[in-house]
């Protein structure tokens, strides 16, 4: 498979929050769109994700543990009632909420977050009825085993297939990256589960002796970006490297991804993490960075304001503070831009709303809600 890395190369713009741009990348990648970046929303604490409701409205997760909901473009000064407690330390928190496929009839809201202490601590998937305004009736699903001891590599996103059941992403708790090429853990995985948190009878290792039925997929470092493309029905996610070798892969079950046998990054000592770049019975990354853009955040483009980017990928890039885009060409990496690099920001999460605009999350203590408009 031919995978070309060019990366795209940013004009200088005046910088500004309400801001109009362009971004050209090279060769491959054609001419971006024009574009005003605009503010929708501010005063959110570290916010992390994002999910539209089928009333036109929006919720903003903030990592410290609140869901703050946006109605007719305001943010509500009260946050959702009912949010179960987490644990709020270096990159736990409250991490997804996405609906239910079926939210219009029975209001599921899923949510993913740290839970525990700092000696024995853990990414749990929780469900809720949502009303509008506060979550009841919140059942616990699913807990990641084993407890660990480090407040980093949660994972903690969330995407329901096609066929109701959900997959979750986790990360190897950094202290324990041996933990995700066994099967005995949850560390380091993806994992699906029914609606409800039981297991599906066809995931992959459902009757293997010593591995846990919930893993889809594994050899993970620390998954924070997932999607599914429907027209070609690939799962793409990507994760963080250590120092370099960031990835995208398109997961399929039962593959091992790699990490940390295989990967083209090195320790945050300087150390070599493993001497291979491939190894037998290993995937190999649809793409990878070096160095490291810290991707975040996840969509694949079908809207129809930014007819440029349609069938792209989107990630955030915290290291980078600019939006990476990957364009696909017949399934193939075509090109790569690097967009809004005006703003200055750590982008944590990125989307595409119903409406066909671009929407982007800011990492910090007074983060935005930020909508990318054509500019004309």
């Amino acid at each position: 498979m031919s995978k070309r890395t060019l990366i795209g190369l940013a004009l200088t713009i005046s910088l500004s929050m309400t801001s109009i741009g362009t971004a050209l990348s090279q060769d491959a990648a054609p001419a971006s769109a024009d574009y005003r970046v605009v503010q929708v929303a501010e005063n959110l604490d570290h916010p992390w994700s994002m999910t539209f409701l089928p009333d036109g409205s929006m919720l903003i997760v903030e990592l410290s543990g609140q869901i703050r909901s946006i109605r007719d473009g305001a943010l509500s000064p009260d946050p959702v009632a009912g949010v179960p407690p987490v644990f709020f330390r270096s990159q736990g928190g409250l991490f997804d909420a996405i609906l239910h496929p079926e939210f219009a009839t029975n209001s599921l809201l899923y949510l993913s977050y740290a839970h525990g202490t700092a000696d024995a601590n853990a990414l749990r998937v929780a469900r809720a009825r949502f009303d509008g305004a506060s979550l009841h009736d919140l059942e616990v699903i699913f807990e990641v085993e084993p407890l660990k001891d480090t407040p980093v590599h949660y994972g903690g996103r969330l995407l329901f297939l096609p066929d109701g059941t959900l997959l979750v992403t986790t990360g190897d708790g950094f202290d324990y990256r041996e933990h995700a090429q066994t099967l005995d853990n949850h560390l380091g995985k993806i994992l699906r589960i029914n609606d409800d948190g039981s297991v599906p009878a066809d995931n992959p290792f459902v009757g293997r002796e010593g591995a846990l039925p919930q893993i889809w997929s594994y050899g993970h470092r620390n998954v924070q970006g997932i999607l599914r493309d429907d027209a070609s029905g690939h799962v793409y996610a990507h994760e963080h490297g250590a120092q370099g070798g960031d990835e995208i892969n398109i997961v399929e079950p039962g593959k091992n991804y790699g990490w940390p046998v295989i990967t083209h990054g090195i320790d945050y000592s300087g150390a070599r993490v493993s001497p291979f770049v491939e190894y037998e019975g290993m995937e190999q990354p649809f793409l990878h960075w070096t160095p490291s853009i810290a991707p975040a955040g996840f969509t694949l483009y079908r809207g129809d304001r930014f007819p440029q980017w349609q069938g792209d990928l989107f990630a955030g890039a915290l290291a980078g503070q600019h939006v990476r885009r990957v364009h696909l060409v017949d399934g193939e990496v075509a090109g790569q831009e690097e967009l809004f690099g005006e703003l200055g920001q750590r982008i944590r999460e990125v989307r595409t709303g119903p409406d066909g605009y671009l929407y982007l999350l800011t990492d910090k203590e007074n983060g935005s809600l930020l909508r990318v408009e054509p500019a004309e």
